[in-house]
C-alpha cells in the first residue's frame, strides 16, 4: 500500500498526517491517561468492535453530529462535562467523526484553558480529503454558517479510508464535490485527471485514497504560505459563496459538497458572463459537476431569488456592498473578484436558476 504520510507546517504548531489501516490499534497506541474522546454517535454505532475496548479504559463523549451541534448552545454542555469530569490543560481531546465533530472539538480545544492539544480521526470523505488540514475552527451563528471561530490545527491526524465503506453514495458524491475545487485551482492537468478518476473513485478505495492524498497535497501547498486565509488561500472559497447560500436556504438539506458543485458552476457561469472564460471551458467543468449534483437540481432551482441574494450578501468575504466572489479565468487561474450586487448580477442569478438547472 502506497504511503502518503506528511507534515503540515503551521504558525501555531506543525502537525502530522498519517494514513492508517487499523483504527483500534492506532487508538490503543496513541491514547494517554486523561485524554478525552469526542465521537460522533453514528460512527460509534457503525464500528462497535473498533471502540468497545477503548471506551472501557478512556473517557468519551458521544455527540449527534448535526449542524445544530455547531452552536454556542450545544457546545456549552460538552465543555461543562469535560470540566466536571476532570479534563485538564495537559490532557488531549481526540475527535472521531466528520466535519461537524471536527469543528466542535477544534473550537473547544482552542478556547478551553486557552488552548489544549487535540487529535483527529476523520471519518467522512469531506473531512479526509479537505477539512482535516487547514487549521480552521468554525461554528454557526443562528442560520449563518461558520461565522464564528479561528485557527487551531490538531496535533495529529489519522486517515483511514475504511471509514468510507459505510458512507452512502450521496456522501461520497458530496466529498468528491468538495475536493473538486482543489483540482480546478491547481491546474488543467490535475482537473482532467480528477475528471477521469471520478467514477472509479466512487467504487475503488485505492483510487479514492490517491485522490484524497492529492487533494490534501494541493491544499497543503497553499495553507503553508497563507494559513490565516488572508491572500492566496482565499481561492479555495471557489464555489463556496454560492454554495453556502444554497445550504443555508435549504436548511442544510443538500449535502455540502453537492451545494459546492452547484456553486462552482454558478461561479463559472458568472465568470463566463464577465468574459473571463469561454463557454467551452465552463461546459468542460460542468460535465463533472452535473454528475456530482445529480438528483438535487429541483431543490436548488426552487429557491427564492431575493432570499438567495440576501444570503449571498452575508458572506464573510464581502467588502462593504461588494460581493467577494472567487471567479475563474481557467484551470489554475482562480482569483478573487469584487462584484456589485446590482440588477445586472441579479439578472444573471435569475437566468441561472431559470435555465441552467432544467434537466
Amino acid at each position: 500500500m502506497q504511503q502518503y504520510n506528511f507534515t503540515v507546517k503551521s504558525n501555531i504548531h506543525d502537525y502530522e498526517v498519517k494514513f492508517i489501516d487499523n483504527v483500534k490499534k492506532t487508538l490503543e497506541t496513541e491514547l494517554k491517561e486523561g485524554d478525552f474522546i469526542i465521537i460522533d454517535n453514528k460512527v460509534q454505532s457503525l464500528y462497535p468492535n473498533w471502540f468497545e475496548d477503548v471506551f472501557e479504559n478512556y473517557n468519551y463523549i458521544g455527540i449527534d453530529a448535526a449542524e445544530s451541534q455547531k452552536s454556542y448552545q450545544e457546545v456549552e454542555p460538552v465543555i461543562s462535562t469535560l470540566i466536571e469530569r476532570g479534563f485538564r490543560k495537559n490532557h488531549r481531546l481526540i475527535a472521531i467523526g466528520g466535519g461537524i465533530t471536527q469543528d466542535v472539538t477544534a473550537f473547544i480545544a482552542s478556547i478551553l484553558y486557552r488552548g489544549v492539544q487535540w487529535c483527529f480521526f476523520p471519518t467522512t470523505l469531506l473531512a479526509q480529503g479537505d477539512s482535516c488540514i487547514g487549521s480552521k475552527t468554525s461554528i454557526n451563528f443562528g442560520k449563518f454558517k461558520n461565522q464564528v471561530g479561528g485557527f487551531y490545527p490538531p496535533n495529529k491526524i489519522y486517515v483511514d479510508p475504511k471509514f468510507l465503506n459505510t458512507l452512502p453514495i450521496k456522501e461520497l458524491q458530496s466529498g468528491l464535490g468538495e475536493m473538486a475545487h482543489y483540482f480546478v485551482v491547481a491546474s488543467e492537468e490535475d482537473f482532467e485527471r480528477y475528471k477521469r478518476d471520478y467514477a472509479q473513485a466512487l467504487v475503488d478505495k485505492n483510487v479514492l485514497r490517491g485522490v484524497i492524498a492529492r487533494s490534501l497535497e494541493i491544499k497543503k501547498s497553499y495553507i503553508e504560505i497563507d494559513e490565516y486565509d488572508k491572500n492566496e488561500r482565499q481561492v479555495f472559497n471557489y464555489g463556496h459563496s454560492f454554495g453556502h447560500a444554497i445550504e443555508s436556504l435549504t436548511n442544510y438539506g443538500i449535502p455540502h459538497g453537492i451545494a459546492i458543485s452547484v456553486g462552482m458552476d454558478m461561479s463559472n457561469f458568472v465568470s463566463m458572463k464577465k468574459g473571463y472564460i469561454t463557454s467551452e471551458v465552463r461546459q468542460n467543468s460542468r460535465e463533472l459537476f452535473e454528475k456530482i449534483w445529480l438528483g438535487y437540481t429541483n431543490q436548488v432551482k426552487g429557491l427564492d431569488i431575493d432570499n438567495y441574494l440576501v444570503a449571498l450578501s452575508k458572506d464573510k468575504k464581502n467588502k462593504g456592498s461588494l460581493l467577494g466572489l472567487i471567479l475563474n479565468k481557467g484551470y489554475g487561474k482562480v482569483f478573487k473578484d469584487f462584484t456589485e450586487n446590482d440588477m445586472i448580477f441579479r439578472s444573471w442569478i435569475v437566468e441561472y436558476f431559470a435555465n441552467e438547472l432544467n434537466y
